[in-house]
C-alpha cells in the first residue's frame, strides 16, 4: 500500500530496484534500458518505473535523493512495505585513491561513514561496519571482469557533509584504503541488515580528490554512466534468475 513518500499500489514493484540519486537519471535509466517502464510513483518529485530488463524479468528504479537520511526513507518503505528483496545503488563518487582512475566503476563491499546513523540503535559503543550483501558483489565482480570494465572492490566513506571545511580529512580515509566518498551507502547497507535484505552499490568515479584538476566532462560522465547502468542491469538479472529457480 502507499506510504507517506511512495503513491505506488501493491505488486508494482519489481523485487530488486535499481536506485540513483537523481530523479531525472531514474527516468533516464527506465526509457533507455527498460521495456515497457511504466511510472510508478512521483512523490515529491522522486521518480520510480518498473519495466522488461531485456532478459524480461522484471527490474524496478527508483530515485533516492541525495544523503542518508534521504535514501534510508525510501530503502525502508521499499522494504518494509512494497517486498523489495534487493536495492543496487547506481551513482558517482569521488576517488581517494591514484590507482583509481576516472570512469572506472567502484564496487562497494563496505562502507565507513562519518556520521551517526547507527546511533539510533544505542550499540554500547561499539560501531557497525556496514557491508554489501556477498552474493551481489560477487555477481558484480564477476560481470565487470568478463566484460573488460575497470572495477575495484573495496572500502568506501559515506559521508554527511558535500562541502567540507576540513580540507584535508579525505587523506585520513586515503590512508587507510578507502577509495572514495559519496554519501548515502552506508544507511543504505545498514538498512538492508537491520530488515534481512540484499545491497550493493555501483558507483562510476567522476572526479579526484588526488588530483582536484580530474573531473569527467559531461559526455564522459555519460559514457561512464552507461557502463554502471548496464553492469547493474545484468546484476539484477542474474538476481531474477536465482529467485526463480
Amino acid at each position: 500500500m502507499p506510504t507517506p513518500h511512495i503513491e505506488a499500489q501493491n505488486g508494482e514493484f519489481a523485487k530488486v530496484v535499481l536506485m540513483p540519486g537523481d530523479p531525472k537519471r531514474a527516468e533516464w535509466i527506465a526509457k533507455t534500458y527498460l521495456k515497457d517502464a511504466k511510472l510508478i510513483s512521483s512523490v515529491r518529485g522522486i521518480l520510480a518505473f518498473t519495466g522488461k530488463a531485456p532478459d524480461g524479468s522484471l527490474v524496478s528504479v527508483m530515485a533516492s535523493g541525495m544523503g542518508m537520511p534521504s535514501i534510508g526513507i525510501y530503502c525502508h518503505e521499499l522494504f518494509t512495505s512494497y517486498g523489495v528483496e534487493a536495492i543496487i545503488r547506481i551513482g558517482t563518487m569521488g576517488t581517494y585513491q591514484p590507482n583509481v582512475h576516472l570512469k572506472d566503476v567502484i564496487l562497494a563491499e563496505g562502507a565507513c561513514t562519518d556520521s551517526n546513523w547507527m546511533g539510533q540503535h544505542n550499540l554500547y559503543g561499539g560501531t557497525y561496519s556496514a557491508i554489501a550483501d556477498f552474493s551481489l558483489l560477487s555477481s558484480a565482480a564477476r560481470i565487470a571482469h568478463e566484460a573488460k570494465i575497470p572495477y575495484h572492490v573495496g572500502n568506501i566513506l559515506s559521508a554527511d557533509v558535500f562541502y567540507d571545511y576540513r580540507p584535508e580529512a579525505w587523506k585520513k580515509w586515503a590512508n587507510l584504503g578507502v577509495l572514495g566518498v559519496e554519501m548515502e551507502s552506508y544507511a543504505l547497507y545498514a538498512e538492508a541488515a537491520l530488515l534481512k535484505k540484499r545491497a550493493l552499490t555501483i558507483c562510476t568515479v567522476s572526479d579526484s580528490f588526488v588530483d582536484g584538476s580530474k573531473q569527467l566532462s559531461s559526455k564522459e560522465r555519460q559514457e561512464g554512466l552507461s557502463q554502471m547502468v548496464e553492469l547493474a542491469i545484468l546484476v539484477a538479472e542474474s538476481y531474477n534468475e536465482c529467485l526463480a529457480k
